[in-house]
């Protein structure tokens, strides 16, 4: 039924062999790509076979449960011990699956090194009976903090003191958490398949969608009781302050600990969309700044950041997220273009909390590329007929973008260079015409005037 082929591979001619840690080239939902995904589990619906497969390479929000039909078997790499892969499966170490059966397969190792295992911060009920409903029994060894590259919090060391560490701290990257359990949200007119675990409750995620009202954030388990919701909730926009308004954009200011379950639900409709982020039942620290578009309808929310009250590492975002019907239309540039305007009120640089999603680098890369080059293209000379001159720290004040940002950028853009003992920055036809496309495609841009905040000092505890 198999044959050995050159090079460790093994052609299949059945599916009973694939198992949990199996490498092989699946089909894509779009288009006609076969590339090398893992099985990240199996299970068995109504006598159809499912495998949740994670695309080697790819995404997250990529991975999804596909049946035989997109598996192709004939490359089949089984999981080792030490957890590379191998055609022969001989090395691999057998495990039984539940109480009476005589099945074994081989121990399913993950392909990518997991978080340090805190779950009191990821898990919640939800995950934990999860991970009790597919008997997960086994330990797996945590490596060290070095595998994931996170900021860490000199506080967490003293346990007296808060914790102020931000939204994005390692989490437990286990089975359960690996794998999308949502299987679709209905908020608003949209129905959008989400990416990523969340832990809504479990009753929630075996339905077929979850619905949720746009304005409070609540979810119910089908459009009946939505309908009921609906017909009682007069709220039509989010909670808190409304500190801008321009046009049909707004936003507001949001207390993680004056509107709790608010926040708390916002956190775990984010969490469908951000792989990083660690979801905390616990939002008093947090601000939140949902950026919303008005209609005759009411307040629909596009996006949004949150900000930790007091940061210690001088971050200006924790998460930001533009939903997935908003996105590449401009709206993620102008939540991070917010951001920086409130780190200006502030008399401040910021930064976004590290790790970035790789969309998320991708905005924030393109956002400090275009404001840093708008300020050097429109410079202006002091001094007749002599090159205009600016410092690092004077693009930092215009634009509140922290330093270690702005040079970054500089260097992506091969702007800097070394000429007769000094540092000059060039910009070529090519560099300027590229940046008057790009801006001409911002339609919509961050009035200051239309900003009416005042920052608060969260150093007095009293204000929390």
């Amino acid at each position: 039924a198999m044959e050995e082929l050159d090079g460790g591979d093994t052609i299949f001619d059945y599916t009973s062999s694939l198992v949990e840690g199996c490498r092989l080239p699946v089909k894509m939902r779009y288009g006609d790509e076969w590339p090398l995904a893992e099985i990240v589990s199996v299970k068995e619906v109504n006598g159809t076979v499912y495998y949740y497969v994670h695309f080697v390479d790819y995404n997250k929000r990529l991975d999804e449960w596909v049946t035989e039909d997109r598996l192709d078997t004939r490359k089949v790499q089984y999981p080792r011990r030490d957890g590379t892969t191998t055609g022969t499966g001989v090395s691999t170490p057998s495990r039984k699956i539940g109480g009476g059966g005589n099945l074994t397969v081989p121990q399913s190792t993950s392909s990518r090194p997991s978080s340090p295992i805190n779950s009191e911060l990821v898990n919640g009920n939800a995950v934990l009976a999860a991970a009790l409903q597919k008997k997960i029994s086994r330990k797996r060894k945590a490596p060290s903090v070095n595998n994931e590259p996170v900021e860490e919090s000199s506080d967490q060391t003293s346990p007296s003191v808060p914790r102020l560490t931000g939204s994005m701290v390692p989490h437990n990257d286990d089975v359960v958490t690996r794998m999308k359990n949502v299987e679709m949200i209905e908020l608003g007119l949209n129905r959008i398949r989400p990416w990523y675990f969340s832990p809504y409750p479990q009753e929630l995620i075996n339905l077929p969608c979850i619905y949720i009202c746009e304005f409070c954030l609540k979810y119910r388990k089908s459009r009946k009781c939505l309908e009921r919701h609906l017909a009682k909730c007069n709220v039509r926009h989010p909670p808190g302050n409304e500190i801008y308004r321009k046009a049909s954009i707004s936003f507001f200011e949001i207390d993680g600990r004056k509107n709790k379950v608010y926040a708390q639900n916002l956190c775990l409709l984010a969490k469908l969309f951000l792989d990083h982020k660690t979801l905390y039942y616990d939002t008093d620290p947090f601000l939140f700044y949902v950026m919303t578009d008005l209609d005759e309808r009411g307040f629909h929310i596009v996006g949004y950041f949150s900000k930790e009250k007091e940061s210690t590492e001088d971050y200006n975002v924790a998460c930001i997220l533009t939903m997935p019907p908003y996105q590449r239309k401009g709206y993620g540039k102008l939540l991070i273009e917010f951001s920086y305007e409130l780190s200006k009120f502030e008399g401040k640089t910021g930064s976004p909390e590290k790790p970035l999603s790789d969309l998320g680098l991708l905005s924030y890369r393109s956002y400090w590329a275009q404001t840093i080059l708008d300020i050097l293209i429109h410079l202006k000379p002091t001094v007749e007929n002599e090159r205009p001159q600016i410092t690092i720290m004077d693009i930092c004040e215009m634009t509140s973008i922290k330093k270690e940002d702005v040079i970054s950028t500089l260097q992506n853009l091969n702007l800097i260079n070394y000429y007769k003992g000094q540092y000059i920055i060039t910009i070529n036809k090519e560099i300027m015409h590229n940046h008057y496309h790009s801006m001409e495609k911002r339609k919509i841009r961050i009035d200051p005037k239309c900003l009416h905040w005042t920052p608060k000092d969260w150093s007095k505890r009293a204000k929390w």
